[in-house]
């Protein structure tokens, strides 16, 4: 006997833009439709990286409204709401849950002094005081160790921004101030709260830790109560409801950022399973049932949606944006050399459907290994497997020879590159899977699959609308808190492979040779990229 379809709504709230999507689940889960608006990412002179929050909350009451309207569904059919974000945002609020500032994003650089001056001096391993790592991990399991971590951006407003700080009632995430709006609660999930680094996972004392607080100099009234992700929030607050097109009532639930939510989005979900994420930013991240940390290479066991897992989570800063960086700095005409063109999508003469599909079908008639050329993703720095906000891109070894071809597909290269080197790091810890999931609008494109099965030596598997997948982990989310799902477990079988692709065995000493020249570059330009680029 068929369950009866209930409809629910997730948002997916990203570094460029929020998509709000409609599901319908039953027996299956159907993604319906979905509405996205863009907004600004503010990047600043002194490595600051910023966002308006009030922004995300406009695009999630324009897109809601019209999602509705475009699908005909009455605001008493939706079952519930929830959320997927990104994540490590500081987002500082008044008691009426207004902003104090700009949410200080998870790319945010600007706190070197600040993590400097507390972690920096007396007996260090790993550059970090032995005495504060070693209590850190007892209780947290990792330690704030990366300048981009947000106790040190709430830090850097202690410090920089004194009156703003005086007025802080708390201290939430991205989707936690958009739970805030919809239902007047001030919640954290538990996933948000480890993303701190200030959240206990020793046994029986899970919640805040008030011996890392200390330790740090965090006020702990700025931390707001912590719920489980699959928890009711709250219900939509009558002034919510009239600004989204919602019904009063309607039960808002935790949700989780993406890195807890996209691996469920992609079923990975079971100890070992290992996927791949290619968005804005890049990660591989292993299902694990106890908590490691290797300091050296700076990945960590991080609390996700799944009571009593964890996943093994190594991140790199920029790798869609760097596709992004070349269709607006390299593909594009932006010093106006030509008097006038067409986009090539924009042409009724063209299969195309945007620019990047177009970008991945030239790159595939480039042969492996872009002609020598070699690129380095740490557009914005780097995290693992080695914490350097001065780290940069570039393009090594161009000869005369070298065209844009050769240069965009190097790009392609080079993020595969670099998530290789996280794999091959995860592997010093823990075992990952033969077969990996890879989602992300990266996975969109047919060539950058292969490539990174090539580069990796792996099979790749794909899901259907890998674009979507966060938003679908938030779905399972809700479907479990509204009791009609059982388990995570269970949202496996939703969730098929849709493509399978085959690493070519004839590319793999190339990439072999390139990929040892890639690791190299840090080494080799570490000094020049601290003259630099270091915060001083």
């Amino acid at each position: 006997m068929k369950k009866p379809l209930k409809k629910i709504i997730t948002y997916d709230v990203g570094t460029t833009g929020l998509k709000t999507c409609l599901f319908s689940f039953g027996d299956e889960l159907t993604l319906l439709a979905s509405e996205m608006v863009g907004y600004d990412l503010y990047i600043l002179d002194n490595g600051g990286a910023e966002q308006e929050p009030n922004q995300w909350w406009d695009a999630m009451c324009a897109t809601t409204q019209k999602l509705l309207e475009k699908t005909s569904t009455a605001p008493e059919d939706v079952a519930g709401v929830s959320f997927c974000s990104q994540g490590q945002g500081l987002v500082l609020v008044d008691m009426a849950g207004r902003p104090l500032r700009r949410m200080m994003s998870y790319m945010d650089q600007r706190a070197c002094s600040e993590m400097q001056e507390v972690m920096s001096r007396g007996l260090k391993i790993s550059g970090i005081n032995l005495f504060k790592l070693l209590l850190s991990i007892r209780e947290t399991g990792v330690v704030a160790a990366s300048v981009k971590d947000p106790v040190w951006k709430y830090k850097w407003v202690e410090r920089n921004e004194p009156d703003v700080f005086k007025k802080i009632y708390k201290w939430l995430d991205v989707k936690e101030f958009l739970i805030c709006k919809c239902t007047d609660k001030f919640i954290m999930t538990e996933d948000s709260a480890f993303a701190t680094l200030l959240y206990s996972i020793r046994k029986g004392k899970e919640g805040w830790s008030k011996t890392v607080c200390k330790l740090l100099g965090v006020n702990r009234d700025h931390l707001p109560p912590i719920i489980k992700s699959t928890d009711q929030a709250g219900t939509i607050t009558p002034e919510a409801a009239s600004l989204l097109g919602l019904q009063v009532g309607t039960p808002v639930f935790g949700g989780g950022v993406d890195a807890s939510l996209i691996g469920i989005g992609a079923g990975s979900v079971l100890i070992g399973d290992t996927h791949i994420y290619a968005g804005t930013s890049g990660w591989v991240s292993t299902v694990i049932d106890k908590p490691v940390l290797d300091i050296s290479s700076m990945i960590a066991s991080i609390v996700g949606v799944q009571p009593g897992k964890y996943n093994y989570f190594a991140e790199l800063e920029t790798a869609g944006k760097c596709l992004e960086w070349v269709k607006d700095h390299l593909a594009l005409d932006e010093i106006g050399v030509y008097l006038e063109g067409t986009l090539i999508h924009e042409s009724q003469e063209t299969v195309y459907t945007s620019l990047y599909e177009y970008l991945t079908s030239i790159i595939e008639k480039v042969k492996p290994g872009s002609g020598g050329v070699i690129f380095t993703p740490w557009l914005h720095g780097n995290r693992c497997p080695f914490e350097d906000p001065a780290a940069r891109g570039m393009f090594f070894n161009i000869g005369l020879e070298t065209g844009k071809s050769e240069l965009i597909r190097a790009v392609i290269e080079g993020v595969c590159f670099h998530l290789r080197w996280m794999l091959e790091a995860q592997e010093k810890k823990v075992r990952t899977s033969d077969s990996i999931r890879f989602v992300g609008g990266g996975a969109l494109s047919k060539v950058t699959c292969q490539i990174l099965a090539d580069v990796l030596q792996r099979k790749i598997e794909t899901v259907e609308n890998p674009q979507n997948v966060g938003a679908v982990g938030s779905a399972v989310v809700t479907a479990i808190g509204l009791g009609s799902f059982d388990s995570f477990e269970a949202a496996r079988q939703l969730i098929p492979v849709a493509i399978t692709f085959t690493p070519n065995r004839g590319n793999k000493s190339i990439y072999d040779r390139h990929y040892q020249v890639f690791k190299n570059l840090y080494r080799d330009n570490k000094k020049s990229f601290n003259e630099l680029n270091s915060c001083k």
